[in-house]
């Protein structure tokens, strides 16, 4: 393994520890809001109300709340694996599609939910890291990309299910328009991210031609010199050959020649 890619394996290492922790930080502060619901009071006023101007604030919020420990878990388990996928892989990507794929969700059902309806839960976001990830494999298709798609549609290849209204009490509004602000994010910021280096291997430095060695190459036709040229008209006296005795043929006997 060459300098290079002791670096970028180095780099990597640490964006996985990085993006690990925060996914856990984040995962664990939604649910210290689930736990601490009692004491916060009611918080309907917090959640995503379509087509409703107070309903707004939700936008920020509603990805905050959850309805129950399964619901909380469920959107955990995914942000946790999701959001370290993304971390790792696309740490600038990441960055700048994590509050598009926020609003955009939350803007898009607030404009196609139901009326009246409320909408709570970190699935908006869920959606958009996963088709995040599944569009860039589709993108970019380097070995890293691939890789980060595969693993995320086999956790959660059934979120391109969910995006269909289904279930009675989910909400598959975030759940669509998440998915959409994914794929946005992903045509958006295919190239924030570089390329990962592309390793060398033997074989391929056998494969090239050597440098030849000016001393041992061997000069062209053109310069090699003429040692002895034919000349031009024959030089010397011919002899002839005389045939053998014996050999020769009495054409009189010859039954061909008789009348």
């Amino acid at each position: 393994m060459d300098e290079q890619a002791r670096e970028h394996a180095a780099a990597v290492r640490d964006r996985f520890r990085r993006a690990l922790l925060a996914s856990m930080a984040f995962v664990a502060a939604l649910g210290a809001i689930f736990f601490a619901g009692p004491w916060l009071g009611d918080l309907r006023p917090f959640t995503l109300s379509p087509q409703s101007p107070a309903g707004l604030l939700g936008v920020l919020t509603a990805p905050l709340l959850h309805g129950s420990a399964g619901h909380w878990l469920a959107n955990g388990s995914a942000l946790l694996i999701l959001g370290t996928l993304v971390g790792t892989v696309y740490p600038r990507a990441g960055l700048r599609a994590l509050p598009v794929i926020w609003l955009l969700s939350g803007l898009g059902t607030w404009v196609i939910g139901q009326v009246p309806s409320y909408h709570l839960g970190a699935s908006g976001l869920t959606h958009g890291l996963g088709f995040l990830l599944f569009t860039l494999g589709v993108l970019r298709r380097d070995k890293a990309a691939i890789a980060a798609g595969f693993i995320a549609f086999f956790f959660f290849g059934g979120m391109l299910l969910t995006v269909l209204p289904r279930e009675a009490g989910v909400s598959w509004e975030y759940h669509l328009c998440g998915a959409i602000a994914g794929v946005l994010a992903a045509f958006l910021w295919r190239r924030a991210d570089p390329q990962p280096p592309r390793p060398r291997y033997s074989w391929e430095d056998e494969a090239e031609e050597p440098t030849p060695d000016p001393e041992l190459e061997l000069p062209s036709p053109g310069e090699v010199p003429v040692l002895w040229q034919r000349p031009a008209e024959p030089t010397g006296v011919v002899l002839p050959f005389r045939p053998r005795p014996g050999t020769d043929r009495d054409e009189s006997n010859d039954p061909a020649n008789r009348p």
